[in-house]
């Protein structure tokens, strides 16, 4: 068994690291908010009171926070995990950040003897729940042999698709693709609604044929009931487009479907739904059509 350190326990990281304690390894978690290590203790994992005190035994250091800053902070940072962890420690960077972060921060850490993966997840609260995501890894190899059988406990599809930042490339498509099913999605909902048709009836059917996927299966019941309990945030998909936009510029390619739906994830956070799940961009449809409903997480 492995010894854990896991910094950051929201929607995600908090079943992830319980995951993982479950499954026998020892795992110290710590968060800036106390109270998400409860369910990492309830699991048999300990509730670390820092990033130091979490690192200082840990053979392998796993990190799940909200954006490049973040990582840059944990890692970098007086008592982070460089200067905490011990030497040779292996870091899984979970997060979804710029691949040219990813891949800087990869550079700074081979030079302090770290190894790193870059290991981003797409599968939202309820993969974390279910340890069904999906991981997409970028770094050596070898250090991907080493991680899998932690991989194996919180995902379903795990591949090493290159090196350092190649993980976070993957996700950054991950999420144009995901960004676009849910704006069709949403406009179909608004447009079979404005028919009468029985929209979950409709539903149904659309999924069994080529226009299913797992957004639809996924988010269907947020639309039909307008509930958007966060599973994952519009603020954060909000961040992921702008990794999108910004990357594929430095490329030299076109997104152009990519640029309108990062506008109209930008427009949802305008009009106050940022802290929703990303399936609320049904009400951005609504709005644009005039029949915008009241807002529900």
């Amino acid at each position: 068994m492995t010894t854990i350190a896991f910094i950051g326990l929201g929607i995600m990281g908090s079943p992830m690291a319980a995951h993982l304690a479950g499954a026998g390894h020892t795992v110290a978690g710590f968060d800036h908010s106390p109270e998400r290590t409860r369910a990492l203790a309830a699991a048999g994992g300990r509730a670390a009171e820092s990033t130091a005190d979490a690192c200082r035994d840990a053979d392998v250091v796993c990190i799940m926070v909200p954006d490049s800053p973040h990582v840059e902070e944990v890692l970098t940072a007086e008592a982070g995990v460089f200067e905490s962890a011990p030497a040779g420690a292996l870091i899984i960077d979970f997060s979804s950040i710029r691949p040219d972060v990813s891949a800087a921060l990869a550079e700074q850490a081979t030079g302090r003897g770290f190894r790193i993966l870059d290991a981003p997840v797409s599968g939202g609260e309820a993969g974390a729940k279910n340890a069904a995501l999906s991981i997409m890894v970028g770094g050596e190899a070898d250090d991907f042999a080493t991680a899998k059988p932690l991989f194996d406990v919180v995902g379903k599809t795990i591949v090493h698709v290159g090196p350092s930042g190649a993980g976070q490339t993957v996700k950054a498509a991950n999420q144009l693709i995901v960004a676009a099913n849910i704006q069709a999605l949403s406009e179909a909902v608004v447009f079979l609604e404005a028919y009468g048709v029985d929209t979950k009836a409709a539903l149904e059917v659309l999924g069994g044929g080529l226009a299913g996927s797992s957004v639809l299966n996924q988010k269907k019941e947020n639309m039909l009931t307008r509930s958007f309990r966060p599973g994952f945030r519009i603020d954060l998909h909000h961040k992921d487009m702008g990794i999108v936009t910004s990357a594929a510029r430095e490329a030299g390619v076109a997104v152009p479907l990519g640029s309108l739906v990062a506008q109209l994830m930008a427009s949802a956070r305008a009009n106050g739904d940022g802290g929703l799940d990303h399936s609320a961009l049904l009400r951005g449809v609504e709005r644009l059509s005039g029949s915008v409903t009241e807002k529900e997480n």
